[in-house]
């Protein structure tokens, strides 16, 4: 398949700047991101388009001042790893410098190994699996927004507290569900609890899950671990309060939840349900300000987490890229992540985050309830906070991940 290609320059006067040059010195002047995304798929308002306009909206707030272009360019994975992995090395052919977001934690490792095996710069938002710092860590890569050990703390350690000591899980089946049930089970096992059993759900395409549900029902659980995302999520969910089967005491925990999942599902659905982000929209002045510029570009989808990280990344590259001069940062993958992993990234939206050696950056995880359609002020405010776990404690340590970058 043949990637859209999308150029956008900081500002005329960057495009100014590069017109009088030759071909191949424009070239050597400009650095280029692929945003690889789900643009048709079961994630696609979870990543997706807003991805792309939060990248962009990162380079346009950059500016052009830097002596440098930066070219965006955008591709659907199609949430298979062949076709994801493919678009990478096609690119990373090309000159791409950075891939940004890879949703589906299966084509997430796939463009690691790609990453790794060329050099090239690497900054996942999108994916899930704790993989990606863990055994199969790679020296090109950061995992920028979450993971499958924060949720698992964050959500599944809220649910044992409260009494929910008995699970079952439904569980999408590929890398991203494996690691979100083996990663929640832990803490469930840790906290005295026990895991009744499970199932796994084919991945895509699957979107009648009530057979599913009423298995998970039959075990007599006292929590179902929605292990899965996107409208896998909001499938379960719906179709759980149709067959009634959080009647007799049954909660729901969805592991992976997020905002445009609720606006699908609806307040009157969703309203109760905990999850965990690392980024909410209304939580200050400067989330908010940033929100509304961003729903100027798509005003139909909120940004999520995943969106958040992409402008923040995007930002936090391009920072360093500036730094190190263009022609160093296009010399060697590993060299700018490096740079990238010593400086602390910072804006509105996360504040001060530092990276660490195994590419995990580090930011507080947010416990979340879903508002009641009489708790919402307006349009997309759904949540409310119930905890904050602090940067140094919502992720995995870095001694137990097993990164082969720390080992020793």
């Amino acid at each position: 398949m043949v990637p859209t290609r999308r150029q956008l320059l900081a500002s005329g006067a960057a495009a100014a700047t590069i017109a009088p040059l030759s071909r191949a010195r424009a070239q050597a002047n400009t650095v280029k991101i692929g945003v690889l995304t789900d643009m048709s798929g079961t994630y696609r308002d979870n990543t997706g388009p807003t991805s792309v306009a939060c990248t962009k909206e990162a380079v346009v707030e950059f500016g052009a001042s830097h002596g440098f272009a930066v070219e965006v360019l955008d591709a659907d994975h199609q949430n298979k790893p062949d076709v994801g992995a493919n678009i990478a090395r096609q690119w990373y052919d090309q000159g791409v410098d950075l891939i940004l977001d890879v949703p589906t934690s299966s084509v997430g490792l796939a463009v690691n190994q790609i990453a790794k095996e060329k050099n090239k710069a690497y900054i996942n938002s999108g994916s899930a699996t704790a993989d990606l710092t863990g055994p199969q860590c790679g020296p090109t890569t950061i995992h920028w927004t979450y993971d499958t050990y924060m949720l698992a703390k964050s959500t599944g350690g809220a649910m044992v507290r409260a009494g929910g000591d008995t699970w079952y899980f439904i569980t999408a089946d590929y890398a991203f569900g494996h690691a979100l049930e083996r990663d929640t089970a832990a803490f469930v096992r840790a906290a005295g609890g026990r895991i009744l059993g499970g199932v796994r759900t084919p991945f895509p395409g699957t979107s009648d899950f009530s057979s599913f549900l009423l298995q998970a029902q039959a075990a007599r659980p006292k929590v179902i671990g929605l292990a899965n995302a996107g409208g896998d999520t909001a499938n379960c969910v719906k179709q759980a309060a149709e067959f009634g089967t959080t009647r007799g005491g049954i909660k729901l925990a969805a592991l992976l939840l997020f905002l445009n999942d609720i606006h699908g599902i609806g307040l009157q659905t969703a309203k109760g349900l905990i999850c965990t982000e690392t980024f909410y929209w209304t939580r200050d002045d400067k989330t908010r300000a940033w929100t509304q510029r961003i729903a100027a570009r798509t005003p139909n989808n909120y940004p999520n987490m995943i969106h958040a990280g992409c402008y923040s990344a995007t930002l936090h590259f391009l920072k360093t890229v500036a730094d190190m001069g263009v022609a160093a940062a296009k010399a060697s993958g590993v060299d700018l992540v490096n740079r990238m992993k010593a400086r602390p990234s910072e804006d509105d939206l996360f504040g001060r985050c530092d990276i660490r050696a195994d590419g995990r950056r580090l930011m507080p995880s947010y416990l979340l309830e879903v508002k009641s359609p009489q708790e919402s002020t307006g349009p997309w405010d759904y949540y409310k906070l119930l905890q904050t776990t602090p940067a140094n404690e919502a992720f995995r340590p870095l001694s137990e991940g097993g990164c082969p970058l720390v080992r020793g």
